[in-house]
């Protein structure tokens, strides 16, 4: 999702002070269809997804004639439906943005959308799109980079995460990738598993396993072809 978020979450307590903060605001301004989008959000964050739901049907219903919001509100709504992991209802809802601005990030969701449906090849072509709407995005460039890279395209994989790392060096998902296409390719790969730990630790070991299968695959490969040179 396309989204910045604080590397600080807000706790329980803060989270439904906002949503009560939310609820006031739209019972006092129902014609802020911000206030509405944003509840969404948070709801979806909260993983109270049946409530985030229901929330943008109504505001969908509610603001039917406005473009603008029917954008963001769709734009809510197929989030909502991506992290529930129904994903269907979530690409039919990001087809229905048209909305320039918001169109990008939709075409992102998408790629991500259908990845997570192991649809590799379609999801390519939507990455792709919203790489080339948003060429400096780090987002659209890693995923791009990582669709090629569960098509076994690594030196294609490579170049991309090397455009993440260029664009913002503190992705530690970028560094790691890297390193595993390198070591595929035959190329340098012990300098980009080090910055990888240092950038990102909790990344580095939840994948740890891997970068040892990958170290398995090419011992075993290196000693096939040992024993075939041999006779």
């Amino acid at each position: 999702m396309v989204t910045t978020e604080s590397n600080k979450r807000p706790s329980k307590a803060e989270q439904q002070a906002l949503v009560h903060e939310l609820v006031q605001k739209i019972t006092t301004q129902p014609d802020d269809y911000q206030a509405y989008y944003e509840l969404t959000v948070l709801l979806t964050a909260g993983q109270d997804y049946e409530q985030a739901e229901a929330l943008a049907m109504k505001a969908l219903g509610l603001f039917n004639h406005q473009p603008k919001a029917n954008n963001l509100l769709s734009y809510a709504l197929g989030n909502v439906y991506y992290q529930a992991e129904d994903y269907d209802r979530a690409l039919t809802t990001y087809q229905k943005i048209t909305d320039p601005k918001l169109q990008a990030d939709a075409y992102l969701m998408m790629g991500q959308t259908l990845m997570a449906k192991k649809d590799y090849q379609h999801a390519l072509v939507w990455a792709l799109t919203a790489q080339e709407a948003q060429p400096e995005l780090p987002a659209a460039n890693l995923l791009v980079a990582n669709i090629l890279l569960a098509l076994g395209n690594n030196q294609q994989a490579y170049d991309y995460y090397q455009k993440v790392i260029k664009l913002d060096p503190a992705q530690g998902a970028a560094y790691f990738n890297a390193g595993l296409t390198a070591m595929v390719l035959g190329k340098p790969y012990a300098n980009l598993f080090v910055t990888a730990k240092k950038v990102d630790a909790t990344y580095f070991k939840q994948h740890q396993q891997q970068l040892s299968d990958i170290e398995k695959m090419l011992a075993a490969q290196s000693g096939s072809a040992d024993e075939s040179a041999k006779s």
